[in-house]
């Protein structure tokens, strides 16, 4: 067999294996690459030497990860967060890169190896920090948009430094002349590409789209990508330049989202080939007889880090809470560092054991960056203070305009769903409070009727300034999974008979809402297929009334809590009592109540008219139970009857009379 293919094969074998086992254990997947390139490479098992043809797959996969940053660059997002991009964002690498160069001199290390590993250790991970800030609902916290907007200049900040760090190689001689040269030729190129390319873009793809051909389409990209990667390289420069100005012309094109889309795969593979090739690099002898400089370096790393971040956040206003979690949050070392410390190796800027440590600390810092992330709350609560004074604010404000409420609705999210919500609850003259971490959205909210607050729904705190235990009903009304488990956790723990509805993206979360304690779960897109449904069997030409059977059958079926009720409403008029109308209501089963012990068709409900709906038990919530089951402590019994007929039964259910 060829050994380029070989190596290849290999490769794509380890890349598949370690994506299904990092999706199972719930591990990032940048990490789980990285361990398998230090497993397979040249100084472990040996499966795969330190070949070129590894090493051209993984200078690809940097390319597209560059061009995915071009992608996602946005002139308006820069103007929004420009204060905290190019204020705390570029004092955070030059003072971190300043740092590094002392201490690197200090240790006798020449100074053009000093400015190298600064820019190595100034970088930060953006996709593990990415990630585990989306999982915990923390993007939109106030160290959420601190971290993401240093993040965001590092990107940036790659692309000078593409430029220098080779050039630092020259003699020293004509270290200056080849400085100025390398940054001038950089900015003739950009604005060269930037210039044309604007001129150009826009009408090629209008061309290539006229065609509706996605092989064209794709190719097309492929070769505007790797044309100009190509253009920056026999300039002297980077490829990843050329590479991330392709992605800055198409940004600025209608067809970003779709190039987006069709670029994820290529980009995805070649990146996790690119950090197995990282992990190919790592001498894992040498790494166990220089333990002690590793830790060392990493130490030094995670702790000044930390320190530089927070400190240069304080300067810029914030709070030291914040300004700690933001440290903790960019301690680590990132994706881009390792691409810069390839070039500075490429270019003998460091010895070979300089190198080692370094890319060892790097990676046991990517290691243990998700649980930094994870503890952060409390390393911070002991270093903090104010932590603690500021989160007891906010948990006061909270309390303070929740303290009148009683059987309110808690929404969790004021987006649009919610605060679609909160116009229904004012209709009918129900209190609720909302949560929602975006503050200019708090700020901007017409709360008439209910109160919007600043805070956190997925921290138990939160929740219960929030009348957690006197709340009629709980709505999560965003789109975020893991947050909704965690507040469905938190219900389920807190107040288990409280009534949870909450929001999923499609029919394929709903058993996991429901096993996690939810009372209904409304899956938008099946919604949206309903609603498309009825209107076409409208236009179609169906009479009116066939067309509301069919819609109220549907939803019996997804909402288990109109089963029985929409079944029987055909004849039902809006002008009826209110007080006759069928409504639900939940109990929640004490260990002293008589019902315990008894079967339902003992108790027999049905004599005051009332239908046992449901049971959950266990966070498990079973439709219309037979008469034989027996009630335990903690059933919450889903009841529909009219008002007068619920009271009773709960009455009943309480004490047998």
């Amino acid at each position: 067999m060829d050994h380029g293919l070989q190596v290849v094969l290999v490769l794509l074998a380890v890349a598949v294996m370690v994506v299904v086992l990092c999706r199972v254990l719930h591990l990032p997947v940048v990490l789980g690459y990285i361990a398998v390139g230090i497993l397979i490479g040249p100084h472990a098992l040996g499966w795969v030497a330190d070949a070129p043809q590894a090493r051209h797959l993984a200078e690809f996969g940097v390319v597209f990860l560059m061009f995915s940053i071009g992608l996602e660059f946005s002139l308006a997002k820069l103007r929004a967060m420009r204060r905290i991009v190019f204020g705390l964002g570029s004092a955070q690498v030059i003072v971190t890169l300043s740092v590094v160069l002392g201490v690197a001199v200090l240790f006798g290390l020449d100074w053009r190896t000093g400015v190298a590993l600064g820019g190595v250790l100034a970088m930060s991970s953006t996709a593990i920090v990415s990630k585990m800030l989306a999982e915990r609902a923390e993007l939109n916290a106030p160290f959420g948009q601190q971290i993401m907007g240093v993040l965001l200049f590092q990107d940036l900040a790659v692309v000078p430094l593409l430029i220098v760090i080779p050039a630092l190689a020259s003699a020293s001689g004509d270290l200056t002349y080849t400085l100025v040269a390398a940054l001038i030729k950089g900015a003739l190129a950009l604005s060269a590409l930037l210039l044309f390319g604007q001129r150009l873009m826009r009408p090629w793809f209008h061309v290539v789209a006229r065609q509706k051909s996605p092989e064209l389409f794709m190719l097309n990209v492929l070769l505007i990508t790797l044309g100009l990667a190509y253009l920056t390289d026999l300039a002297g420069l980077s490829m990843a330049l050329g590479a991330f100005v392709a992605g800055i012309l198409i940004a600025e094109t209608e067809y970003r989202l779709q190039v987006e889309e069709d670029i994820r795969p290529f980009r995805d593979v070649l990146m996790g080939l690119f950090f197995i090739t990282i992990g190919m690099m790592l001498n894992v002898r040498e790494m166990i007889s220089d333990i002690g400089w590793i830790l060392l370096v990493l130490l030094a790393l995670l702790i000044f880090k930390a320190v530089i971040v927070a400190g240069l956040a304080r300067i810029f206003g914030v709070g030291w809470g914040v300004a700690l979690h933001t440290g903790l949050g960019l301690a680590q070392a990132g994706e881009f560092g390792f691409v810069l410390l390839t070039d500075a190796a490429n270019a003998h800027l460091m010895s070979e054991w300089v190198g080692q440590i370094v890319l060892a600390a790097m990676l046991l810092s990517m290691l243990i960056a998700p649980f930094l992330l994870m503890y952060a709350d409390r390393i911070v609560r002991r270093l903090s203070p104010d932590a603690w004074m500021y989160s007891a604010m906010q948990m006061h404000q909270i309390a303070v305009r929740s303290m009148s409420s009683q059987g309110h609705v808690i929404i969790c999210g004021y987006g649009r769903s919610g605060q679609t919500l909160a116009k229904f609850l004012r209709d009918e003259g129900i209190r609720f409070i909302a949560l929602d971490t975006d503050s200019s959205r708090v700020r901007s909210a017409d709360a008439e009727g209910g109160e919007v607050v600043f805070g956190d729904a997925s921290k138990r705190e939160a929740l219960l300034a929030a009348g957690l235990m006197r709340a009629k009903t709980l709505v999560v009304s965003y789109n975020d999974k893991p947050s909704a488990l965690k507040i469905l956790h938190l219900a389920q723990e807190l107040r288990p008979g409280l009534p949870v509805v909450v929001r999923a993206h499609d029919e394929s979360q709903i058993d996991v809402f429901r096993r996690a304690g939810a009372a209904e779960v409304v899956a938008e897109i099946h919604e949206g297929s309903v609603m498309l449904a009825t209107q076409a069997l409208l236009m179609s030409g169906v009479p009116l009334n066939r067309v509301m059977r069919r819609l109220r059958e549907s939803r019996a079926r997804s909402y288990r809590a109109f089963d029985g009720f929409l079944r029987s409403s055909d004849g039902e008029t809006d002008d009826v009592d209110e007080d006759l109308q069928l409504r639900l209501h939940s109990v929640l089963l004490d260990v002293l109540d008589s019902a315990v012990g008894m079967s339902l068709e003992q108790i027999n409900l049905e004599a005051l008219e009332v239908e046992v709906n449901a049971v959950r038990r266990h966070g498990v919530l079973g439709s219309r139970p037979s008469g034989d089951m027996v009630l335990r402590a903690g059933d919450v019994l889903v009841l529909l009857g009219q008002t007068v007929a619920l009271a009773e039964a709960e009455q009943l259910l309480r004490s047998g009379k």
